[in-house]
């Protein structure tokens, strides 16, 4: 049994190839030539070939849902509208303006057009907050409590836990640090269930993203677009164009002490909030590209190793070069398949994931958007 894995991140698109449950394909793309060449993600992946199952690029997550049963004529709106959650005028307009965050949005959408002419073996998972393991109530006027590549990155955790300290998933308990090139999370797992999340845009900043922001600054906008999920953190606080500039310039230069500062406690933060929900996790599992930085690794070993030992997430066998969320989409993709991570995939009740992102708006200005999106493109054609 093959199939792949395909995370599309802020910094860098990841295929992850899993031949009989071990890594026999990898590739890695530069998300800027992607959101200018839409057909290097669909020639990297028929280098994979022949597949069983792809684990498509599914953004914000929706219940497993299989491309063969989308229908083309709506593909493109469904996908922005409940893979993205983008309306097709602000793609449009962002697209004028030249924006390469959103540039990979339209990449996206048009390589899942391709799949679908070329009847690839595609799927779409979800994201933390379809799974039936995480509480209804944690979830009111949320749309991200961790898009897929989080809800993958704790597949591959639930794994690596289990089979490092040889335990059951039952017994499974850690929580997951996640620090990507634009944004930051946070994952509470108890009894090898994801319970409870906090997402990039929810949470403290990131290097890109402002993370949650005080609804009076957003009252007081008014006009917002979806570009500016893209800005307002550690790059736009310090002025720094990388990571490791930023972190480079902490001790020098104080617009990045301040922009690390929050970054920092945003994290320390979210953790110990998640330790409501899961009040005794064995461990805390850092992951993500800043986190290889030696700086920020030392810092959330010491800040965060007072709440519970602190291990970086172990990578599947034979994985070399792709990162940690395209590990756990091929993870997935196995385990739907029927491979040898399908009791993972049945123990987390991936499966039973249901509906959207879009379903726990109680907020009446909220539930009016959502009414409208459903009325005009249908989740279920």
């Amino acid at each position: 049994m093959r199939v792949l894995g395909i995370d599309p991140g802020t910094k860098s698109f990841d295929l992850c190839g899993l031949e009989n449950g071990e890594v026999y394909f990898e590739e890695i793309l530069d998300t800027p030539e992607v959101a200018k060449k839409p057909e290097l993600l669909i020639e990297a992946t028929e280098k994979a070939m022949p597949l069983d199952l792809i684990a498509g690029p599914s953004g914000y997550g929706v219940e497993l849902t299989y491309l063969r049963n989308l229908n083309i004529q709506t593909l493109r709106d469904w996908y922005l509208t409940y893979i993205l959650l983008l309306k097709k005028e602000d793609l449009e307009a962002a697209l004028k303006k030249g924006d390469v965050g959103i540039m990979v949005y339209s990449a996206m959408t048009e390589t899942a057009m391709e799949m679908k002419r070329r009847g690839w073996p595609v799927c779409y998972i979800p994201g933390v907050i379809e799974l039936p393991t995480v509480p209804a109530h944690r979830k009111i006027n949320k749309l991200d409590m961790g898009t897929v590549d989080k809800m993958c990155i704790g597949a591959l955790g639930v794994y690596d836990q289990a089979k490092r300290l040889n335990i059951p998933y039952s017994e499974v308990s850690f929580i997951l640090v996640e620090m990507g090139f634009g944004y930051n999370s946070v994952l509470g797992i108890s009894e090898g269930k994801i319970v409870d999340g906090i997402g990039g845009t929810t949470g403290g900043i990131g290097f890109l993203t402002a993370g949650g922001m005080d609804a009076e600054l957003m009252q007081l906008v008014g006009d917002w677009e979806k570009v500016d999920m893209f800005t307002g953190g550690g790059i736009s606080v310090s002025g720094k164009l990388s990571p490791e500039e930023l972190i480079k310039c902490v001790d020098a230069d104080e617009r990045c002490e301040v922009a690390w500062g929050a970054t920092i406690e945003g994290i320390v933060k979210s953790v110990a909030s998640t330790m409501a929900t899961v009040p005794r996790p064995k461990e805390i599992l850092i992951s993500g590209r800043l986190t290889k930085i030696e700086r920020v690794k030392d810092e959330l070993l010491e800040r965060l190793g007072k709440f519970a030992p602190v291990k970086r997430i172990g990578w599947l066998r034979g994985a070399k070069r792709v990162k940690e969320s395209a590990q756990g989409y091929a993870i997935v993709a196995d385990g739907l398949a029927g491979g040898k991570f399908a009791e993972l995939i049945e123990w987390m009740d991936i499966k039973n994931a249901k509906g959207t992102a879009l379903d726990h708006i109680y907020h009446p200005k909220g539930k009016n958007i959502r009414q409208k999106l459903e009325e005009k493109i249908p989740f279920r054609p």
